[in-house]
C-alpha cells in the first residue's frame, strides 16, 4: 500500500481491499485505514464513482497509485477521514494525469484540499512520465479555486462538464 505524509494528513492509495470494504463493510475500512470513518463518508462528489474505480483496479492493477486515495487527517493519536483525491489513470500519451478531490463539509475551511493537493501533485511528478497536471472545477468554488492557486495551477480553457474550467500545473524545472 503506498502512503504519503503531508503535514497533518497520511495520504493512503485505495487497494482492492479498502475499495471493497469502503463499498460494503464500514468496519473492515476504518480497520484497514486505522482511522474513524464519520457516518458522513463517502463525499457526495465522490460516491458515484467508488465502484467505478474499484472496478478499475481490477482490471488494472498496476494503475495503483493512479486512482483513488483516502485523506486520514492525523492529530497525536487520532486518525480520521476527511476526504478523497486521486487521479483518473495513469499519464496520458501527452504525459497529463487529472486530478481530483473532495473533502467531508465538516473538515472543509481548514486547508485540507490545499494539502491533498499539494501531496498528490508532489507524489505525480516523481513519475519521468508526468508533464503536466489538469484538473476541474467550478468558477465559483472559491475553495478549489484556492487550494488548486495555491499549487501553482492556473486557467486552461473550458472544462468538460458545462460551466467547469480546466485549470493546468506544469512539471516544475
Amino acid at each position: 500500500m503506498i502512503r504519503l505524509r503531508t503535514p497533518r494528513l497520511e495520504l493512503i492509495a485505495a487497494t482492492i481491499p479498502t475499495s471493497e470494504a469502503e463499498l460494503s463493510d464500514r468496519g473492515e475500512f476504518s480497520r484497514l485505514l486505522d482511522a474513524t470513518v464519520p457516518p458522513e463518508w463517502p463525499p457526495e462528489t465522490a460516491a458515484d464513482a467508488l465502484p467505478l474505480f474499484l472496478g478499475w483496479l481490477r482490471e488494472h492493477p498496476e494503475w495503483h497509485g493512479w486512482l483513488a486515495w483516502y485523506a486520514v487527517r492525523v492529530d497525536g493519536a487520532e486518525r480520521t477521514l476527511v476526504g478523497g483525491c486521486g487521479f483518473l489513470g495513469g499519464p496520458d500519451a501527452e504525459g497529463a494525469v487529472e486530478l481530483g478531490y473532495s473533502v467531508l463539509p465538516q473538515f472543509q475551511r481548514q486547508g485540507i484540499a490545499s494539502e491533498m493537493v499539494a501531496g498528490m501533485t508532489a507524489w505525480a511528478f516523481t513519475h519521468a512520465a508526468v508533464s503536466h497536471i489538469e484538473a476541474e472545477t467550478a468558477p465559483e468554488n472559491a475553495g478549489s479555486w484556492r487550494a488548486l492557486s495555491r499549487a501553482g495551477f492556473t486557467a486552461a480553457g473550458e472544462g468538460r462538464e458545462p460551466g467547469s474550467v480546466r485549470l493546468r500545473l506544469e512539471r516544475p524545472e
